[in-house]
């Protein structure tokens, strides 16, 4: 079995077609979307008639959710955004997306852990605003109860795979569309990958075990961060020109 995953879109849909070109160019048909697809200043429409017209198995993150159950005057400034350009099509899309799905019965999907889409799985952040490496015990324990060989993840952007102890694969693609942002939950801290890149995965499973190729596919990023400068998002045009978010 041989399938990309791709997560945190976030509304680039520049960058969304950077890295559906390399994924047919990778000769992979198979694809899975792991949630927040539209949230954020850019291009909200255009990004979810692309992946509508795609098809892909897709769960909600929670700036989906926030799309489809928040009161518009309480949505933060990126769902706001999104929002305004948002169909009734495009809402009855996101309504629609499950929290976690199971691929090919042995792929566990989730946006954050399986028990919460606000919270990382493979970081976590400490006094000081400090994100790292989340420790091994903590990993385990949010997978408690999902034996699966393989499960995936978004939310924090941050590609990075770990193997826990008893061998199952936690993978987190990163962001296909953000490589950085700020946020104040669950205290003021950044998340940046150091690169503009689009990032997404491909996962392998050979001779019963799950290998994953992390792949980047630069893209002429002016557009998107022109959007965001635009609409007063500065940290969004940082991160989305450099991979840094000052």
């Amino acid at each position: 079995m041989r399938f990309a995953a791709i997560a945190d879109v976030h509304g680039n849909a520049d960058a969304l077609l950077a890295v559906l070109g390399d994924i047919r160019r990778q000769g992979i048909t198979d694809v899975v979307n792991l949630g927040d697809h539209v949230s954020g200043p850019l291009e909200a429409a255009r990004t979810a008639d692309l992946l509508m017209d795609c098809g892909f198995p897709s769960i909600q993150g929670n700036c989906d959710r926030a799309l489809v159950v928040t009161a518009e005057a309480d949505l933060g400034a990126s769902d706001k955004a999104a929002n305004a350009q948002l169909t009734p099509k495009h809402r009855a899309w996101l309504k629609e997306m499950p929290a976690t799905l199971v691929f090919r019965d042995e792929v566990f999907l989730c946006h954050g852990t399986p028990a919460s889409d606000t919270t990382y799985w493979l970081e976590s952040v400490g006094p000081g605003g400090i994100a790292r490496m989340a420790q091994h015990a903590d990993m385990k324990a949010k997978a408690a109860g999902f034996d699966f060989p393989l499960m995936l993840c978004g939310h924090s952007h941050i590609p990075r795979a770990v193997r826990l102890q008893d061998g199952r694969m936690i993978v987190n693609p990163g962001s296909v569309g953000l490589p950085g942002y700020d946020h104040d939950d669950p205290v003021p801290h950044v998340m940046e990958t150091g690169t503009p890149d689009a990032s997404y995965a491909i996962l392998e499973k050979r001779e019963r075990a799950w290998s994953v190729t992390f792949r980047l596919a630069p893209y002429d990023t002016s557009a998107m961060a022109a959007l965001a400068r635009a609409g007063g998002r500065l940290a969004w045009a940082n991160a989305l020109a450099t991979g840094w978010v000052a």
